[in-house]
């Protein structure tokens, strides 16, 4: 195997026997054939609209979720890898009959017939099957910003919100990821429009959201336990947990958020929910000891599992794109429900969850909360109260190097205001840093996709202090990524223009030398060094 996707690859440079997330080498074949065929159903289609054939959305929804099935932490299930693999050959034999004439790529008509084909198969269209160093760096660079781009996608979808031309786009994308003619300029602008595209999709999913369960306000979120059963559901999928939520109403089990899913509570309609009991835990990582002290049956939503431990794997449930050999999954019906009554069922066989904790955190200032407090914001700005704002949004993870935003954020001037997204907010986020006035010093705008509201802030205040260019304002950023989901965030703030962005803990080992260099020089994309160093960098110490 050789995968080197996430930050915590080995040795920073790449998984060659089994994956830090805990993957097999057999998983991590059957994902990079998944890709592999998924590229080569993705020509097809290309092809189909080329002649101006409409391609119906449970195609497009297809390609999505196999995107999303490959990203880390989602999928560990090789038979269901297969499935999906024989799913998307036996889509391409149906669309290529209407490809006549068609030239198409070896990819579009692979069609490995049983396990050991498919692992021969993978052989020849892994990461490394691309031998220019800096082509093989853009092609995973466009290919991580698409997975992560089809995950915001996925949860639009499910609420019923659409974009074609997204979809459009990131088959033309994979389709083009096939093509050897594609010069390394050539990737570098697909590069910058897949952060275009990453732009918009985050755009409909923030509408998705908020039409369907209101503007996110600011909330303060029960971090402690109570004496009843509870369910823990952690992930992304909002509408996993209202259906979670609406069949536990009533039931005696209360409903306990883990991870990303905290930002639920800042959202009214799921809030007004009195099964919503408050949040359990902290960033992925610690799911081990969290989920087997929890005690209950846990929901994994999307992505951010981890293998589990015999203690608790019998009460590991999943659902959507994620797959653990051995736990129950929890299917989607033809009308797009779930049925989680054996959830309910089994919790109220559980001891209640064990205290971890006790106390609150305040959250829920994504842009239409904290532009309600524009005028609030803006007169501490001009007061000098403020004189900074970093954003530290991204990943938590496990790498003892990742202490570093703990420090950062503690050593930060008492008249600079953190603004973060995502599970990196549990390195500070209950550290109560304080507030200026009545603003809380670190905003939490919600879950990694929420980074969009983080834009609109920036672009809102670019705007009232009459700049030209976002770059011009009191902001820097300080990024924690890990995923797949992290690498779309960084295009598309690519894309808007900004600049000198630092990511931590280390540099994607899936950058080359030359594309490295080329970010650098165009967009001052750097690392980080020690907390005392990069203080004086940013020019806050």
């Amino acid at each position: 195997m050789f995968c080197y996707q996430c930050q915590e690859t080995a040795q920073g440079t790449g998984c060659t026997k089994q994956g830090v997330c805990g993957k097999t080498a057999e998983v991590a074949a059957l994902q990079d054939v998944l890709i592999y065929v998924t590229k080569g159903l993705s020509a097809i289609t290309t092809a189909l609209r080329q002649e101006k054939v409409e391609i119906d959305r449970a195609t497009n929804f297809f390609v999505t979720e196999n995107l999303f099935t490959t990203i880390t932490n989602a999928n560990f299930d090789s038979a269901m890898l297969e499935k999906r693999i024989e799913e998307t050959v036996a889509l391409s034999a149906s669309l290529r009959s209407r490809c006549a004439g068609k030239t198409l790529p070896d990819a579009a008509l692979c069609a490995p017939k049983d396990h050991d084909e498919m692992l021969a198969c993978a052989s020849k269209c892994g990461v490394l099957a691309t031998v220019n160093e800096d082509v093989r760096s853009l092609r995973e660079l466009i290919t991580y910003g698409l997975k992560g781009l089809a995950a915001y996608s996925k949860h639009a979808n499910v609420l019923g919100y659409y974009d074609d031309a997204v979809d459009a786009f990131t088959q033309e994308t994979l389709a083009a990821l096939l093509d050897d003619s594609k010069s390394v300029e050539d990737l570098i602008a697909l590069s910058m429009a897949t952060g275009q595209h990453g732009v918009t999709i985050m755009a409909l999913l923030d509408r998705a959201n908020t039409e369907t369960y209101g503007n996110p306000c600011i909330t303060s979120v029960s971090l402690g336990v109570g004496t009843r059963p509870g369910i823990l559901i952690s992930g992304h999928d909002l509408k996993d947990l209202e259906m979670l939520l609406e069949q536990a109403e009533g039931s005696g089990v209360d409903i306990y958020t883990h991870g990303e899913m905290l930002a639920a509570h800042y959202y009214p309609k799921l809030a007004a929910h009195s099964a919503l009991a408050g949040n359990y835990g902290n960033a992925w990582w610690k799911q081990k000891d969290e989920f087997e002290s929890f005690n209950g049956p846990i929901l994994m939503t999307t992505n951010c599992v981890v293998p589990p431990k015999a203690s608790y794997k019998e009460r590991l449930f999943t659902t959507g794109p994620v797959y653990v050999e051995g736990c129950q999954h929890i299917d989607e019906q033809a009308d797009g429900s779930k049925d989680f009554s054996s959830l309910i069922a089994l919790a109220k066989t559980c001891p209640p969850p064990k205290s971890l904790e006790s106390g609150t955190l305040v959250g829920g200032f994504a842009h239409h909360q904290v532009l309600a407090l524009a005028d609030t914001v803006i007169a501490a700005v001009k007061s000098g109260a403020i004189k900074r704002f970093v954003v530290m949004a991204g990943c938590d993870g496990r790498h003892k190097s990742r202490a570093y935003y703990e420090d950062f954020a503690k050593k930060l001037p008492q008249d600079t205001v953190i603004l973060t997204a995502g599970c990196a907010k549990y390195k500070y986020i209950k550290l109560d840093l304080g507030k200026i006035g009545d603003i809380p010093r670190v905003l939490d705008a919600g879950q990694c996709n929420d980074s969009y509201s983080l834009v609109r802030i920036a672009l809102a205040l670019k705007d009232a202090f009459g700049c030209k260019d976002v770059n011009e304002l009191p902001i820097v950023y300080n990024i924690a990524w890990y995923e797949q989901k992290a690498v779309i965030v960084l295009l598309a703030l690519l894309f808007l223009g900004v600049k000198n962005i630092h990511l931590g803990p280390t540099l994607p080992a899936f950058l080359s030398k030359t594309v490295a260099s080329y970010l650098v020089e165009h967009f001052g994309i750097a690392g980080i060094t020690d907390v005392e160093n990069d203080l004086k960098v940013f020019k806050l110490s």
